[in-house]
């Protein structure tokens, strides 16, 4: 009796050890939640980039634009693999082709748009507030640089999405933004954070630049984060929290996914 208690004790410990072990893993892999920032509710994924399949995608086989998560989803399904999660990676033209530079398995499919807009900052499109920046995918892990600082680094990159502005540099806020600006809607975003753990932001509620900007550096630790898209452009699919959300531009440009 007492050595099957003793089993039964050590089996018990062994398999609490192993879920621990589990959910280590997949907080640092892939961990999405509902949270709340001051007043704005948000769902936050993290990434550990060096474990987990995130991609880019643009054009389908057949060269045209995905434009739907869905449509991304099953080409991954043809791969014998599931999409986990995917977001709007950054802003799109008319023909949902990406706004700035793009880069799709090691291959450069559009170059970066270095162009400067001498107007107030009121009246330049988001894109173009400078500092805008690149997020990016190497054998090393996940970065964000400025795009000039991009430029000159000439890194060797497997993906890569220009977007714009960034919001957070070396730990400070981009210097465009504006406490208590009225300018608010819902956000997309991403950071390369703590333990260089990429973090994607989508704002369930309206948000301005500055609100937004602090969730990544005060809340979620991130040194430097960058602005993906607002408004009708804001996209999550999430499974697991039955989001597939559709843009009311009709489609997406290029999109981040995690390929599992």
């Amino acid at each position: 009796m007492f050595a099957r208690a003793l089993l039964k004790n050590a089996l018990l410990a062994a398999a609490s050890a192993l879920a621990a072990g589990n959910a280590t893993v997949l907080a640092h892999a892939q961990q999405c939640a509902k949270e709340r920032f001051e007043d704005t509710g948000y769902v936050v994924c993290s990434f550990d980039p060096m474990k987990s399949d995130l991609r880019l995608f643009w054009k389908s086989p057949k060269g045209e634009p995905y434009r739907t998560f869905s449509n991304v989803a099953a080409k991954v399904s043809v791969e014998g693999r599931e999409l986990g999660f995917a977001v709007n990676a950054g802003m799109y033209r008319s023909d949902f082709s990406p706004l700035g530079l793009y880069v799709e398995n090691g291959r450069q499919l559009r170059p970066v748009d270095t162009t400067s807009i001498d107007k107030p900052s009121g009246q330049v499109p988001n894109f173009y507030k400078k500092p805008n920046g690149v997020f990016f995918l190497a054998e090393s892990g996940a970065g964000i640089l400025p795009t000039g600082e991009f430029v000159h680094a000439r890194r060797n990159v497997r993906f890569a999405t220009q977007s714009g502005p960034m919001l957070v540099i070396a730990n400070k806020l981009h210097p465009a933004l504006i406490a208590g600006s009225a300018d608010r809607t819902r956000r997309s975003g991403i950071g390369v954070c703590n333990n260089g753990l990429v973090r994607v932001a989508v704002s369930d509620d309206a948000v301005n630049f500055h609100d937004f900007a602090r969730l990544f550096r005060d809340r979620l630790v991130c040194p430097n984060a960058l602005f993906l898209d607002g408004g009708h452009g804001v996209g999550l699919y999430l499974p697991e929290m039955g989001r597939n959300d559709f843009s009311w531009h009709g489609g997406y440009g290029p999109i981040l996914g995690l390929v599992k």
